[in-house]
Protein backbone atom coordinates (compact mmCIF):
# COMPACT_ATOMS: atom_id res chain seq x y z
CA UNK A 1 0.00 0.00 0.00
CA UNK A 2 1.34 3.41 -0.92
CA UNK A 3 2.28 5.88 1.80
CA UNK A 4 0.24 8.56 0.05
CA UNK A 5 -2.90 6.54 0.74
CA UNK A 6 -2.03 6.08 4.42
CA UNK A 7 -0.58 9.50 5.25
CA UNK A 8 -3.14 11.52 3.33
CA UNK A 9 -4.24 15.03 4.20
CA UNK A 10 -7.07 13.87 6.45
CA UNK A 11 -4.71 11.70 8.49
CA UNK A 12 -2.21 14.54 8.86
CA UNK A 13 -4.88 17.07 9.83
CA UNK A 14 -6.50 14.64 12.26
CA UNK A 15 -3.17 13.81 13.92
CA UNK A 16 -2.26 17.48 14.33
CA UNK A 17 -5.72 18.20 15.73
CA UNK A 18 -5.35 15.40 18.26
CA UNK A 19 -1.95 16.67 19.43
CA UNK A 20 -3.34 20.21 19.60
CA UNK A 21 -6.27 18.91 21.64
CA UNK A 22 -3.83 17.32 24.09
CA UNK A 23 -1.97 20.64 24.34
CA UNK A 24 -5.24 22.42 25.14
CA UNK A 25 -6.12 19.90 27.83
CA UNK A 26 -2.60 20.31 29.28
CA UNK A 27 -3.01 24.09 29.38
CA UNK A 28 -6.32 23.80 31.21
CA UNK A 29 -4.78 21.35 33.70
CA UNK A 30 -1.77 23.62 34.23
CA UNK A 31 -4.03 26.59 34.85
CA UNK A 32 -6.04 24.72 37.48
CA UNK A 33 -2.83 23.45 39.10
CA UNK A 34 -1.41 26.97 39.25
CA UNK A 35 -4.57 28.15 41.00
CA UNK A 36 -3.98 25.61 43.74
CA UNK A 37 -0.24 26.33 44.05
CA UNK A 38 -0.50 29.15 46.58
CA UNK A 39 3.23 29.63 47.33
CA UNK A 40 4.14 29.92 43.66
CA UNK A 41 1.39 32.45 43.06
CA UNK A 42 2.39 34.44 46.16
CA UNK A 43 6.06 34.55 45.19
CA UNK A 44 5.13 36.10 41.86
CA UNK A 45 4.03 39.17 43.82
CA UNK A 46 7.71 40.08 44.19
CA UNK A 47 8.15 40.27 40.42
CA UNK A 48 5.93 43.33 40.04
CA UNK A 49 7.05 45.50 42.95
CA UNK A 50 7.46 49.26 42.71
CA UNK A 51 9.00 51.69 45.15
CA UNK A 52 7.08 54.85 44.22
CA UNK A 53 4.68 56.31 41.68
CA UNK A 54 7.48 56.97 39.19
CA UNK A 55 7.94 53.22 38.72
CA UNK A 56 4.28 52.35 38.39
CA UNK A 57 3.28 50.05 35.54
CA UNK A 58 0.08 48.25 34.50
CA UNK A 59 1.13 45.08 36.30
CA UNK A 60 2.05 46.78 39.55
CA UNK A 61 -1.51 48.06 39.89
CA UNK A 62 -2.96 44.54 39.87
CA UNK A 63 -4.70 43.60 43.13
CA UNK A 64 -3.55 39.97 42.89
CA UNK A 65 -0.12 38.41 42.23
CA UNK A 66 1.01 37.98 38.65
CA UNK A 67 0.65 34.20 38.46
CA UNK A 68 -2.97 34.46 39.55
CA UNK A 69 -3.74 36.11 36.21
CA UNK A 70 -1.34 33.79 34.40
CA UNK A 71 -3.43 30.87 35.69
CA UNK A 72 -6.55 32.56 34.30
CA UNK A 73 -4.81 33.09 30.97
CA UNK A 74 -3.61 29.48 30.75
CA UNK A 75 -7.07 28.15 31.51
CA UNK A 76 -8.73 30.44 28.97
CA UNK A 77 -6.11 29.63 26.31
CA UNK A 78 -6.56 25.91 26.98
CA UNK A 79 -10.32 26.13 26.57
CA UNK A 80 -9.93 28.05 23.31
CA UNK A 81 -7.43 25.45 22.10
CA UNK A 82 -9.81 22.58 22.97
CA UNK A 83 -12.71 24.26 21.15
CA UNK A 84 -10.47 25.03 18.17
CA UNK A 85 -9.29 21.41 18.05
CA UNK A 86 -12.90 20.21 18.05
CA UNK A 87 -13.61 22.61 15.18
CA UNK A 88 -10.57 21.19 13.41
CA UNK A 89 -11.91 17.64 13.73
CA UNK A 90 -15.16 18.83 12.18
CA UNK A 91 -13.26 20.66 9.43
CA UNK A 92 -11.29 17.51 8.55
CA UNK A 93 -14.58 15.68 7.93
CA UNK A 94 -16.49 18.46 6.15
CA UNK A 95 -14.02 19.21 3.32
CA UNK A 96 -15.25 22.80 2.91
CA UNK A 97 -13.27 25.99 2.46
CA UNK A 98 -15.44 27.90 4.94
CA UNK A 99 -14.77 25.71 7.99
CA UNK A 100 -11.09 25.29 7.12
CA UNK A 101 -10.71 29.06 6.74
CA UNK A 102 -12.30 29.74 10.14
CA UNK A 103 -10.05 27.14 11.74
CA UNK A 104 -7.00 28.64 10.01
CA UNK A 105 -7.82 32.15 11.27
CA UNK A 106 -8.28 30.93 14.86
CA UNK A 107 -4.98 29.04 14.93
CA UNK A 108 -3.14 31.92 13.28
CA UNK A 109 -4.58 34.38 15.84
CA UNK A 110 -3.48 32.16 18.74
CA UNK A 111 -0.01 31.88 17.25
CA UNK A 112 0.34 35.64 16.77
CA UNK A 113 -0.89 36.40 20.31
CA UNK A 114 1.47 33.84 21.80
CA UNK A 115 4.40 35.22 19.83
CA UNK A 116 3.57 38.78 20.89
CA UNK A 117 3.38 37.91 24.59
CA UNK A 118 6.67 36.02 24.51
CA UNK A 119 8.33 38.88 22.64
CA UNK A 120 7.13 41.48 25.15
CA UNK A 121 8.23 39.44 28.15
CA UNK A 122 11.64 38.81 26.58
CA UNK A 123 12.41 42.19 25.05
CA UNK A 124 10.58 44.69 27.25
CA UNK A 125 10.02 43.18 30.72
CA UNK A 126 10.52 46.57 32.39
CA UNK A 127 7.60 48.04 30.43
CA UNK A 128 5.30 45.44 31.97
CA UNK A 129 6.76 45.91 35.43
CA UNK A 130 8.67 42.64 35.41
CA UNK A 131 11.90 43.92 36.86
CA UNK A 132 14.17 42.84 39.66
CA UNK A 133 16.24 45.98 39.90
CA UNK A 134 18.18 45.98 43.14
CA UNK A 135 17.53 49.60 44.11
CA UNK A 136 13.81 49.35 43.34
CA UNK A 137 13.50 46.12 45.29
CA UNK A 138 15.32 47.57 48.31
CA UNK A 139 13.07 50.64 48.33
CA UNK A 140 10.01 48.45 47.97
CA UNK A 141 11.10 46.33 50.93
CA UNK A 142 11.80 49.33 53.14
CA UNK A 143 8.57 51.07 52.21
CA UNK A 144 6.14 48.13 52.08
CA UNK A 145 7.23 45.34 54.40
CA UNK A 146 5.01 45.16 57.49
CA UNK A 147 3.08 48.27 56.46
CA UNK A 148 -0.74 48.03 56.86
CA UNK A 149 -2.35 47.43 53.49
CA UNK A 150 0.75 45.66 52.16
CA UNK A 151 0.05 42.28 53.74
CA UNK A 152 0.44 40.52 50.40
CA UNK A 153 3.95 41.86 49.84
CA UNK A 154 4.88 41.08 53.46
CA UNK A 155 3.69 37.48 53.14
CA UNK A 156 5.51 37.11 49.81
CA UNK A 157 8.76 38.36 51.34
CA UNK A 158 8.40 36.06 54.34
CA UNK A 159 7.79 33.14 52.00
CA UNK A 160 10.87 33.98 49.92
CA UNK A 161 13.06 34.24 53.03
CA UNK A 162 11.77 30.87 54.30
CA UNK A 163 11.99 28.95 51.03
CA UNK A 164 15.25 30.44 49.71
CA UNK A 165 16.88 30.71 53.17
CA UNK A 166 17.82 34.34 52.75
CA UNK A 167 17.25 37.67 54.49
CA UNK A 168 16.45 41.02 52.93
CA UNK A 169 17.06 41.96 49.32
CA UNK A 170 20.86 42.04 49.33
CA UNK A 171 21.55 41.91 53.08
CA UNK A 172 19.74 41.91 56.41
CA UNK A 173 20.78 45.55 56.91
CA UNK A 174 17.92 46.52 54.56
CA UNK A 175 15.54 46.23 57.53
CA UNK A 176 17.47 48.72 59.66
CA UNK A 177 16.04 51.71 57.77
CA UNK A 178 12.65 50.23 56.88
CA UNK A 179 9.25 51.48 58.06
CA UNK A 180 8.81 48.14 59.78
CA UNK A 181 11.82 48.90 62.04
CA UNK A 182 11.61 52.67 62.37
CA UNK A 183 7.91 52.75 63.20
CA UNK A 184 8.03 49.60 65.30
CA UNK A 185 5.40 47.88 63.22
CA UNK A 186 6.71 44.54 64.43
CA UNK A 187 7.94 43.50 67.84
CA UNK A 188 10.32 46.07 69.30
CA UNK A 189 13.00 43.54 70.27
CA UNK A 190 13.24 42.21 66.70
CA UNK A 191 16.04 43.47 64.49
CA UNK A 192 15.02 41.28 61.55
CA UNK A 193 11.81 39.36 60.80
CA UNK A 194 11.53 35.88 62.25
CA UNK A 195 11.64 34.39 58.75
CA UNK A 196 15.27 35.53 58.51
CA UNK A 197 16.13 33.09 61.28
CA UNK A 198 16.90 29.42 60.81
CA UNK A 199 13.63 27.68 61.61
CA UNK A 200 12.64 24.44 63.25
CA UNK A 201 9.57 24.07 61.04
CA UNK A 202 11.08 25.20 57.73
CA UNK A 203 9.78 22.05 56.00
CA UNK A 204 6.17 22.80 56.88
CA UNK A 205 3.93 24.08 54.14
CA UNK A 206 2.89 27.26 56.01
CA UNK A 207 6.09 27.80 57.97
CA UNK A 208 6.38 31.39 56.71
CA UNK A 209 3.12 32.28 58.47
CA UNK A 210 4.18 30.82 61.81
CA UNK A 211 8.00 30.79 61.95
CA UNK A 212 9.69 29.07 64.90
CA UNK A 213 13.40 30.04 65.17
CA UNK A 214 15.96 27.57 66.42
CA UNK A 215 17.55 30.23 68.60
CA UNK A 216 15.66 33.51 68.72
CA UNK A 217 18.22 35.32 70.91
CA UNK A 218 21.22 34.62 68.71
CA UNK A 219 19.17 35.33 65.57
CA UNK A 220 18.28 38.83 66.77
CA UNK A 221 21.79 39.67 68.00
CA UNK A 222 23.40 42.78 66.51
CA UNK A 223 26.93 41.47 66.06
CA UNK A 224 27.67 39.29 63.05
CA UNK A 225 29.66 36.66 64.91
CA UNK A 226 26.74 36.25 67.30
CA UNK A 227 23.93 35.76 64.78
CA UNK A 228 25.77 34.19 61.83
CA UNK A 229 25.01 30.67 63.06
CA UNK A 230 21.29 31.34 63.61
CA UNK A 231 20.40 33.79 60.82
CA UNK A 232 20.44 33.62 57.05
CA UNK A 233 23.11 35.97 55.74
CA UNK A 234 22.55 35.88 51.97
CA UNK A 235 20.26 38.32 50.22
CA UNK A 236 17.14 37.15 48.39
CA UNK A 237 17.50 39.11 45.16
CA UNK A 238 19.78 36.65 43.38
CA UNK A 239 17.67 33.64 44.43
CA UNK A 240 14.40 35.33 43.43
CA UNK A 241 15.93 36.15 40.06
CA UNK A 242 16.97 32.52 39.53
CA UNK A 243 13.48 31.36 40.49
CA UNK A 244 11.95 33.81 38.02
CA UNK A 245 14.25 32.59 35.24
CA UNK A 246 13.27 28.97 35.95
CA UNK A 247 9.57 29.83 35.72
CA UNK A 248 10.11 31.83 32.57
CA UNK A 249 12.09 28.97 31.00
CA UNK A 250 9.30 26.49 31.77
CA UNK A 251 6.64 28.76 30.28
CA UNK A 252 8.85 29.51 27.27
CA UNK A 253 9.44 25.81 26.54
CA UNK A 254 5.73 25.07 26.87
CA UNK A 255 4.90 27.99 24.59
CA UNK A 256 7.48 26.85 22.04
CA UNK A 257 6.03 23.32 21.94
CA UNK A 258 2.51 24.67 21.48
CA UNK A 259 3.72 27.07 18.79
CA UNK A 260 5.30 24.17 16.86
CA UNK A 261 2.06 22.20 17.12
CA UNK A 262 0.05 25.21 15.94
CA UNK A 263 2.43 25.69 13.01
CA UNK A 264 1.98 22.03 12.05
CA UNK A 265 -1.80 22.51 12.22
CA UNK A 266 -1.53 25.49 9.87
CA UNK A 267 0.51 23.43 7.40
CA UNK A 268 -2.02 20.58 7.56
CA UNK A 269 -4.86 23.04 6.88
CA UNK A 270 -3.01 24.40 3.84
CA UNK A 271 -2.43 20.83 2.63
CA UNK A 272 -6.13 20.07 3.01
CA UNK A 273 -7.06 23.20 1.05
CA UNK A 274 -4.76 22.18 -1.81
CA UNK A 275 -6.38 18.74 -1.96
CA UNK A 276 -9.92 20.09 -1.71
CA UNK A 277 -10.54 20.89 -5.43
CA UNK A 278 -9.53 17.35 -6.41
CA UNK A 279 -11.85 15.89 -3.78
CA UNK A 280 -14.76 18.08 -4.88
CA UNK A 281 -14.24 17.11 -8.53
CA UNK A 282 -14.20 13.44 -7.59
CA UNK A 283 -17.39 13.85 -5.54
CA UNK A 284 -19.15 15.67 -8.39
CA UNK A 285 -18.11 12.95 -10.83
CA UNK A 286 -19.43 10.25 -8.51
CA UNK A 287 -22.71 12.11 -8.06
CA UNK A 288 -23.18 12.57 -11.80
CA UNK A 289 -22.45 8.90 -12.46
CA UNK A 290 -24.91 7.82 -9.81
CA UNK A 291 -27.64 10.11 -11.14
CA UNK A 292 -27.13 8.85 -14.72
CA UNK A 293 -27.41 5.23 -13.58
CA UNK A 294 -30.57 6.09 -11.65
CA UNK A 295 -32.17 7.66 -14.73
CA UNK A 296 -31.33 4.65 -16.89
CA UNK A 297 -32.73 2.26 -14.31
CA UNK A 298 -35.95 4.28 -14.09
CA UNK A 299 -36.50 4.37 -17.87
CA UNK A 300 -35.59 0.75 -18.60
CA UNK A 301 -36.90 -1.93 -16.31
CA UNK A 302 -34.51 -4.83 -16.08
CA UNK A 303 -36.15 -8.14 -17.03
CA UNK A 304 -34.92 -11.46 -15.82
CA UNK A 305 -36.92 -13.40 -18.51
CA UNK A 306 -36.19 -12.33 -22.06
CA UNK A 307 -39.44 -13.95 -23.20
CA UNK A 308 -41.53 -12.00 -20.70
CA UNK A 309 -42.85 -9.54 -23.28
CA UNK A 310 -43.93 -12.32 -25.72
CA UNK A 311 -45.56 -14.42 -23.01
CA UNK A 312 -47.62 -11.52 -21.68
CA UNK A 313 -49.08 -10.59 -25.11
CA UNK A 314 -52.52 -11.93 -26.06
CA UNK A 315 -51.56 -13.05 -29.57
CA UNK A 316 -48.46 -15.14 -30.12
CA UNK A 317 -45.81 -13.92 -32.45
CA UNK A 318 -46.12 -15.73 -35.80
CA UNK A 319 -43.30 -18.02 -36.71
CA UNK A 320 -41.78 -17.00 -40.04
CA UNK A 321 -42.22 -19.38 -42.99
CA UNK A 322 -39.03 -21.18 -43.96
CA UNK A 323 -37.37 -19.99 -47.06
CA UNK A 324 -38.13 -21.79 -50.31
CA UNK A 325 -35.40 -23.87 -51.76
CA UNK A 326 -34.16 -23.03 -55.14
CA UNK A 327 -36.21 -24.49 -57.88
CA UNK A 328 -34.47 -27.12 -59.87
CA UNK A 329 -35.23 -28.76 -63.20
CA UNK A 330 -36.20 -32.37 -62.81
CA UNK A 331 -36.29 -34.66 -65.90
CA UNK A 332 -39.63 -36.12 -66.82
CA UNK A 333 -38.36 -39.60 -67.52
CA UNK A 334 -35.99 -40.85 -64.85
CA UNK A 335 -35.04 -44.17 -66.42
CA UNK A 336 -33.58 -42.82 -69.55
CA UNK A 337 -30.04 -41.83 -69.63
CA UNK A 338 -29.32 -38.17 -69.92
CA UNK A 339 -27.09 -38.44 -72.93
CA UNK A 340 -29.76 -40.33 -74.79
CA UNK A 341 -32.40 -37.73 -74.17
CA UNK A 342 -32.01 -34.82 -76.50
CA UNK A 343 -32.68 -31.34 -75.36
CA UNK A 344 -36.18 -30.18 -76.12
CA UNK A 345 -36.66 -26.51 -76.68
CA UNK A 346 -40.32 -26.69 -75.75
CA UNK A 347 -40.71 -25.25 -72.22
CA UNK A 348 -43.79 -27.31 -71.49
CA UNK A 349 -41.80 -30.46 -71.85
CA UNK A 350 -40.22 -29.88 -68.43
CA UNK A 351 -42.06 -29.94 -65.07
CA UNK A 352 -41.15 -27.36 -62.41
CA UNK A 353 -41.50 -28.59 -58.84
CA UNK A 354 -41.11 -26.82 -55.61
CA UNK A 355 -40.00 -28.22 -52.28
CA UNK A 356 -40.72 -26.71 -48.94
CA UNK A 357 -38.83 -27.05 -45.73
CA UNK A 358 -41.13 -27.87 -42.87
Amino acid sequence: MKLSKIFNHKFVLGSCNFIFLLCGITLVSTGFYLFTDGPRVLLSRLLITSSDHSHKSPLTELPQPLFYYVAFGLTAAGLVAVLAAMLGCWASCMNTYCVLSIYFVIILSLLVIEFGVCLMITAWPACLGLNLDENIMVKALQGSYGVPGQEQFTAAMDLAQTVFECCGINTSINYDTSYWKLQSLGQKELTVPLTCCKLENKNEYLAYLDPKPLNLTQCQALLVHDHESSRYLDGCLYKIDNWYREQYFLFLCAGLIIAIVEFCVLLSIILSCTKLPKIQAHVQKSVSTTSSFTRISANHKIQDNIYECDLQTSTPTPIPVPTIRETYIQPKEYNKRRHETPFNANPHYYQISKSYLV
